[in-house]
């Protein structure tokens, strides 16, 4: 075969389809959207000489441009050819319903190799079948309008962004599709960096947050809890969302439930201080509004311009209810042993933060029986919906939940459409408080005595005690232990409180507990009696035998003290 000469190809054919395609291209210029409206735009601005004078360009501004200026050639009189060529991106026409390869620039041509003309485009431009274009040039073709794609990775390893635009060239035997790719492997690399750092930064909020949280839920005697906590999808930082369980001793348990607006690191750490200091401030035994009350003024402290909801409740099994207080969070929400779903609506105060606000306590109901679920905005609130009807979805769904706290807590969770990248925190806490019967009622028993005062009320509190612990089996050691308690209690109460006095025994599974309460508010507190003083050893005796004691002051006025016994694990009648 004889070689080909200067300026021939190898293959006459397709050098013939090039000379006609590159033509028709030429042609098809003048047909790529917004060629027409330039040239019109070119058109509408072109001022006549009659008309120079009627404040389009000032006469004396009219000037004629300089020779250099007029030897530039317009753009109507550029090669297509030439400029594409010279452009950095890469371009490539296609024509036809096979998409034939028209031309490819020198940039295409330089990234993926030379491409030969008049071929399907199949199999002649195997990286955009790769990157999946081809339908995309389809699409182009039927619908007659450009398409994008962004930040596709080539097999040459660099990302470009391709745009698809028609040309068309007299009827469907002119059609073709413009394909111009810009190279952003910097901007692709750039943002994949960024993604990086975003979700190295959200992992160390979410191990910050998840360290925060209570690793295992203290397990109060009365109640059976569970606690979930979903951290925001991978495109939202995590948040402030916490709760708690905490056992206060005298079988009331403390409940909390708090959310602090913002997301990130700041926030969970805000949420670390707040929740350490609902601790401590639940050791102090106070009412659901002065915990909140204090927690209001450290907020403030921690960050004026932070704020948080929280909601904290506390059991006492003896009374049967939940006593509350609330600033600015959502109502908890108490299904009873009927299936019936009550809001604690109110009293509910503004946020932590705000200062200058009184919390109060409220109550509801919370018998053998029923379930209580303390949760944050993640799981009812949502974006188009009034949080209202989020509220009432999750009513509807506890009004039907049945089982353990954690299969409650999974249930009310996929209600509500919690899914791996839910756009918000949820924090959700469910309690129960058992109905429990037979063998088991045996172990949780109660039994109480109204003392009228005199000295007949210490004699009448030891008979008391002796004879309930006698009848609930206790061991020869602990009873007597616990009768020297109930002694001691009843005349510490004796000495320093006044009337209404009362007795309560109470039995768990795990311990005995002994409690009296009385109508005064003065806290007693532990001291050492020297040799000669004739009081003082009452509570050092309770602290000395007891496992733990404490003291705090009743809502109606008045204080309670009293002590715990730990059984023995063979010990349960």
């Amino acid at each position: 075969m004889r070689p080909p000469g200067p300026g021939r190809s190898r293959y006459p054919a397709a050098d013939n389809y090039t000379r006609q395609g590159f033509v028709n291209f030429t042609r098809w210029s003048a047909r790529l959207p917004g060629t027409q409206r330039r040239a019109a735009a070119r058109t509408e601005h072109t001022v006549s000489p009659d008309r120079r004078g009627e404040g389009s360009v000032p006469a004396a501004r009219a000037e004629r441009p300089p020779d250099d200026a007029r030897s530039v050639p317009a753009v109507d009189e550029l090669r297509a050819r030439e400029v594409l060529d010279h452009v950095p991106s890469l371009v490539a026409l296609v024509h036809g319903p096979d998409h034939r390869i028209a031309y490819v620039n020198d940039a295409y041509r330089a990234a993926f190799g030379d491409r030969p003309i008049g071929s399907p485009a199949r199999g002649a431009l195997p990286e955009l079948d790769e990157l999946g274009l081809l339908p995309l040039l389809d699409q182009v073709l039927r619908s007659g309008r450009p398409r994008t794609v962004k930040s596709r990775k080539a097999p040459d390893g660099r990302s470009y962004t391709f745009t698809c635009t028609p040309v068309t060239e007299g009827g469907d035997d002119g059609r073709g599709v413009l394909v111009f790719a810009t190279d952003v492997t910097d901007h692709a690399e750039a943002a994949a960096r960024l993604r990086a750092s975003e979700r190295r930064q959200r992992e160390t909020a979410v191990t910050l947050q998840r360290s925060l949280l209570p690793q295992e839920l203290e397990e109060p005697d009365d109640l059976r809890i569970a606690a979930t906590y979903h951290p925001g999808g991978t495109e939202a930082a995590v948040g402030g969302d916490w709760y708690d369980v905490i056992t206060l001793g005298g079988g009331r348990t403390a409940l909390v439930i708090g959310d602090v607006m913002g997301r990130g690191v700041r926030a969970a750490a805000v949420m670390g201080q707040l929740r350490t200091a609902v601790r401590a401030y639940a050791r102090l035994d106070l009412p659901p509004h002065e915990v909140l009350q204090l927690l209001d003024g450290l907020a403030t402290e921690i960050d004026a311009n932070q704020i948080a909801t929280c909601a904290y409740a506390i059991h006492d099994p003896n009374e049967g209810r939940l006593v509350y207080a609330s600033a600015g969070h959502l109502p908890i929400l108490v299904r009873d042993e009927s299936g019936t779903v009550r809001r604690a609506d109110e009293p509910t105060g503004p946020p932590l933060g705000t200062g200058g606000w009184m919390h109060t306590s409220g109550s509801i109901p919370l018998g053998p029986g029923s379930t209580a679920v303390l949760y944050t905005d993640g799981l009812v609130e949502r974006r188009n919906e009034d949080l209202d009807e989020g509220i009432a979805a999750l009513e509807r769904a506890l009004a039907g939940a049945t089982g353990t706290p954690q299969v409650v807590c999974d249930r009310l969770v996929r209600s509500a459409g919690v899914t791996p990248d839910h756009d918000d925190d949820v924090a959700v806490l469910v309690l129960q408080h058992p109905a429990r019967k037979g063998p088991e009622s045996e172990l949780f028993r109660n039994a109480a005595l109204e003392l009228l005062g005199g000295v007949e009320a210490a004699p009448r509190a030891r008979a008391f005690a002796s004879g309930v612990l006698t009848s609930w089996r206790f061991p020869p050691d602990l009873h007597d232990l616990g009768v020297l308690a109930a002694s001691e209690l009843v005349a510490n109460s004796l000495q320093h409180g006044t009337p209404p006095m009362r007795l309560r025994l109470r039995r768990t599974d795990r311990r005995l507990i002994i409690e009296v309460t009385d109508g005064d508010d003065h806290l007693p507190r532990r001291r050492r009696a020297e040799p000669g003083d004739e009081s003082g050893r009452g509570i050092a005796i309770v602290a000395t035998i007891a496992s733990h004691w404490g003291s705090r002051r009743t809502p109606g006025g008045g204080k309670a003290v009293w002590c715990e016994f730990v059984l023995p694990k063979a010990s349960g009648a």
